[in-house]
């Protein structure tokens, strides 16, 4: 069994921060003496439910603590999600339909294990205690925290500064998180530092109700593939778990140089000390960063398809982008369905202006015709033309070049 300090460490490496750590360390010594796991809470908004890296920062801690001996439970939102999480909104969210819900809650389900261990598991979705409540009980949760309170979250202080609207119904959402700790009266509650107000208030709760409070530890947010915001799939700049193999590993390459410790740290199992080797690595001025990146994309890769499958996709990326001198920051877009005429007619011209490769539909057209635009080593000369590919690079002169994407 591993020592109740030894878990702490294990804990510690990656987060952000302990609320509070001597508790956690109380919890981990009983959770040892009496043989009894903790249990973990997560919870999880289904409005969102294509999981990326940034994600799965949280989730990979949750399976350290899985290793470590303890149960996950997984919150599914679909009776919050119902009203939204307001958190880092200017606006009231549109509350999802039940069905929406339904459909997110979903694919939710299968994505997860692809990180957690079934075994240790549970899930639930919070509809099973909070559509049970009656008014009396709503009351009495309400009355457990005050006004000026909730309107020290950011959000909510930030929107009452500019006379923006705050729904009556949307003070209820962190009230209704902190419920789900009560119910499931747990131990820990692992989260996003965006999620700090609403994970402190399920202690308040707890304490209110009798309960031990929860510790909290927050994970760091990751930054996506443009180093500055944070991974989401509205940016852009994300790396799906589901991603195909080689088109993660594509991805995996085009960390920013700056972050690739920090992507080590927090995507993969890479052990402590060798993290260390590899700082020390990235720190001699002889070493090319994507070297150590490429070790970065495999692991990643491994991790979601298995050693084969990153063995296969590096040996495809190396083919493809050193061997035809392809940038290994090139853009990656995906084709839409108004990007064809018909079934499998690409319309080139469209494509080019949409990406910004030519200025209008007289230059694309220019550019085709003096034999200026590749798809992959072939010159095309049509404007339209067929495309069964998956994948192919868009070339418009020597220097621009786009990895296209075809789902259809």
């Amino acid at each position: 069994m591993v020592t109740p300090e030894e878990q702490l460490s294990i804990i510690k490496q990656g987060s952000e921060a302990i609320i509070t750590e001597d508790e956690l360390l109380d919890k981990l010594r009983v959770s040892c003496e009496t043989r009894r796991p903790l249990r973990i809470k997560l919870g999880l908004d289904p409005s969102a439910p294509d999981i990326h890296l940034g994600h799965a920062v949280v989730l990979r801690k949750l399976r350290q603590l899985q290793a470590l001996g303890h149960e996950v439970h997984l919150v599914i939102g679909d009776f919050t999600g119902m009203i939204g999480d307001p958190t880092g909104r200017s606006k009231t969210r549109k509350p999802l339909t039940h069905e929406e819900v339904e459909f997110h809650a979903a694919t939710y389900r299968e994505q997860v294990f692809r990180i957690l261990d079934p075994d240790r598991t549970w899930i639930h979705f919070n509809s099973e205690w909070l559509s049970g409540l009656d008014f009396t009980a709503i009351i009495k949760l309400a009355g457990q925290v005050t006004v000026a309170r909730l309107l020290e979250r950011d959000d909510f202080a930030n929107r009452q500064a500019k006379q923006q609207p705050i729904g009556l119904h949307e003070f209820f959402y962190p009230l209704m998180q902190g419920y789900d700790s009560i119910h499931l009266q747990s131990d820990i509650e692992l989260g996003g530092t965006d999620q700090t107000f609403n994970i402190l208030m399920g202690r308040t709760l707890q304490k209110a109700y009798g309960q031990p409070a929860q510790t909290a530890v927050f994970m760091p947010i990751l930054e996506g593939l443009d180093g500055v915001e944070k991974m989401s799939k509205s940016l852009g700049n994300t790396i799906g778990i589901q991603d195909m193999p080689d088109i993660m590993f594509a991805k995996a390459m085009k960390v920013p140089d700056p972050l690739i410790i920090r992507y080590f740290e927090l995507t993969t199992d890479i052990h402590p000390a060798d993290l260390s080797a590899m700082k020390k690595k990235l720190s001699d001025p002889s070493v090319n960063p994507r070297d150590v990146k490429l070790g970065l994309a495999r692991l990643i890769v491994a991790q979601y398809h298995g050693d084969a499958a990153a063995a296969a996709a590096e040996q495809a990326f190396c083919r493809l982008y050193r061997e035809r001198n392809i940038p290994e920051q090139v853009r990656t877009c995906q084709l839409e369905v108004g990007d064809f005429t018909g079934e499998g007619t690409l319309d080139l011209v469209r494509v080019m202006v949409r990406l910004q490769m030519a200025y209008n539909n007289s230059e694309a057209r220019r550019l085709i015709q003096q034999g200026g635009v590749r798809l992959d080593d072939l010159v095309v000369r049509d404007f339209r033309l067929p495309l069964s590919d998956k994948k192919i690079i868009l070339w418009v002169g020597k220097h621009q070049c786009v990895q296209l994407i075809n789902l259809g």
